[in-house]
């Protein structure tokens, strides 16, 4: 692929293994310069060790303050940002029916604030480069997914409609913002990785009957289409929820 992305500058958050490496991964292969994020220095000491070139820097991003400073590293370091992607997150989380109020907190920080904190931090240096951001959410935001979390779910609908309203005050900067919303996705210490282990049966047999492909997605398929929406080639396209999801959302 050639998206003309060589020498943009990118900063990943969550980028140390999983969704949020193999967008690094398709990003370096681009020629991106590229600044990887995580809260587990060893492990992401592992992602810059695989990504010559590449610049990590320990970071949570759910807290404001260390937002700021990731993004000011950013621009001592390569005097720019091009492109931001917003990958922290995750969906394991307490059933339906037994929330509470510091669970709430946890997973909005992790899957909302993440993101909002970033753009924030990010948007004047975006707005220089005329730049563009990618959130990665879930098919959770959109419709109720039988057994999923319904914190993730409130919290993936929130960065949704984040997106969508954003994109209007960004956009009278310059700056383009997407999200993406994965299905099921496969990926080592993923929540399918840790499915097929306990029963691959059921796992076919829900695949089959929820998802039109009949398939598990992979890293790969999400770090394409961010890899896309950060070029030039989507120059037009802001304020949208990209689904990737082997047709299983219904509306």
């Amino acid at each position: 692929m050639n998206l003309d992305l060589g020498n943009k500058v990118v900063l990943v958050t969550g980028s140390s293994r999983g969704i949020g490496f193999a967008i690094a991964s398709i990003l370096h292969s681009e020629g991106c310069q590229l600044i990887l994020n995580g809260r587990d220095s060893a492990a992401l000491g592992r992602a810059v060790r695989n990504l010559p070139g590449s610049f990590g820097i320990v970071a949570d991003v759910t807290q404001s303050a260390q937002a700021d400073y990731l993004v000011d590293k950013t621009l001592t370091l390569y005097g720019r940002l091009d492109g931001l992607v917003c990958n922290v997150g995750n969906g394991r989380s307490v059933p339906p029916g037994y929330e509470y109020p510091e669970e709430w907190q946890r997973i909005l920080s992790l899957n909302l604030w993440s993101a909002t904190n970033m753009v924030e931090a990010a948007s004047n240096a975006l707005a220089d480069s005329k730049g563009s951001v990618v959130c990665i959410s879930s098919i959770c935001g959109q419709e109720v997914v039988s057994g999923a979390p319904l914190t993730y779910s409130v919290a993936k609908a929130a960065l949704n409609a984040y997106v969508r309203g954003a994109s209007r005050p960004l956009g009278k900067r310059d700056i383009r913002i997407n999200a993406i919303a994965p299905g099921n996705i496969l990926f080592d210490e993923s929540v399918w990785a840790s499915k097929l282990k306990e029963d691959q049966l059921a796992v076919t047999q829900l695949l089959h009957r929820e998802v039109a492909l009949g398939k598990l997605g992979s890293s790969n398929d999400i770090a394409n289409l961010t890899a896309y929406l950060l070029s030039t080639l989507s120059d037009f396209a802001t304020g949208s929820v990209w689904t990737i999801d082997g047709g299983q959302v219904h509306s």
